[in-house]
């Protein structure tokens, strides 16, 4: 047992081993910062001419860094104006079309300091809406025949559960990309789709390049002259009976989401792509998409051929291949 005594001291006294302890003496040292202040704010270092960047991952123009490098890319051969160099910068110059499911804005791409002329284009960034802020009133038609891996993602889906939502804005999207990079190498005419990065697709951009980025105009507000208007048409069913052989149509088609540019029809909005076949609706969204083109075609006087006829020949393209 220790022979060390713990009696307490009498009142008023330190104890023994307090005593005998003496505070050290401050030492004078430099001073140091304390603040959350950059030393490029001391006048010693801003005097000295030093700079801090305070933002390193701000690009030097633009809103961002070009996102290329962590993003899905689109088919081989990639057109000549597709920017890859990892020094180039995006902004965002705003919204060209609003819609329930996305917004399409403008966004130029350039190299900066590059005096090249193929360092600098302009796209469409397709931004689809997370699961607060999106309104998919139809969405069921169209996913039908679509299936995901786990059960756990379907059934989410079925009940439209916060979830669910956002798997089918991430299906919406990825749908969308990855059929305007099919129907691109097929030769149909459709944007190239640049890359997918999350929900955003970046795509070209249908119009004239340039500072003022001029879209093309939509079918519906356009007036072709006689001669035009039945090429446009051939180009429709042309475009249209090649879909079919492959057992696709638009699903939502109209002359609001058909672009006219050079005397030549450029089909957008392709997230709700439909499987004739597998999806049982298919065979109706087919006739829908033929109605709703040779209405528009008959209303700028084009005497069109028998419309059921017409949606025959889709539906025997599109049961040719089984």
């Amino acid at each position: 047992m220790s022979n060390h005594s713990l009696e307490s001291p009498d009142p008023g006294e330190s104890p023994a081993h307090l005593r005998s302890v003496t505070p050290p003496t401050p030492q004078t040292s430099p001073a140091r910062f304390t603040s959350l202040d950059p030393p490029a704010l001391t006048s010693d270092v801003r005097d000295g001419g030093y700079g801090i960047d305070t933002a390193p991952d701000t690009p030097p123009e633009g809103d961002r860094w070009s996102t290329w490098d962590g993003a899905q890319h689109g088919p081989g051969p990639r057109p000549d104006w597709v920017i890859t160099d990892l020094g180039a910068v995006d902004e965002d110059l705003g919204i060209l079309k609003s819609g329930k499911e996305a917004d399409v804005h403008v966004l130029r791409r350039w190299v900066p300091g590059s005096q090249a002329e193929d360092t600098e284009v302009y796209m469409a960034a397709k931004r689809f809406r997370d699961a607060e802020h999106r309104m998919f009133h139809r969405d069921s038609g169209y996913l039908e025949g679509r299936r995901v891996r786990r059960s756990r993602e379907m059934r989410a889906m079925a009940r439209r559960t916060e979830f669910g939502r956002a798997m089918i804005s991430a299906q919406w999207a990825n749908a969308e990309f990855n059929a305007l990079g099919e129907l691109w190498s097929l030769g149909l005419p459709v944007p190239y789709p640049v890359q997918i990065d999350g929900t955003e697709v970046l795509m070209e951009f249908i119009g004239d390049q340039g500072e003022s980025a001029s879209a093309a105009p939509r079918l519906a507000g356009t007036r072709p002259e006689p001669a035009l208007l039945v090429d446009l048409f051939e180009q429709f069913r042309t475009t249209m009976t090649r879909l079919a052989e492959r057992g696709w149509t638009h699903g939502d088609l109209s002359p609001y989401n058909v672009l006219l540019h050079h005397d030549r029809l450029v089909i957008i909005d392709w997230p709700q792509i439909v499987d004739i076949i597998g999806n049982p609706r298919g065979p109706e969204f087919l006739q829908r998409d033929c109605h709703n083109m040779c209405a528009w075609f008959a209303s700028r006087g084009l005497a069109v051929d028998d419309e059921e006829e017409l949606f025959g020949d889709f539906m025997a393209a599109a049961t040719s291949r089984w």
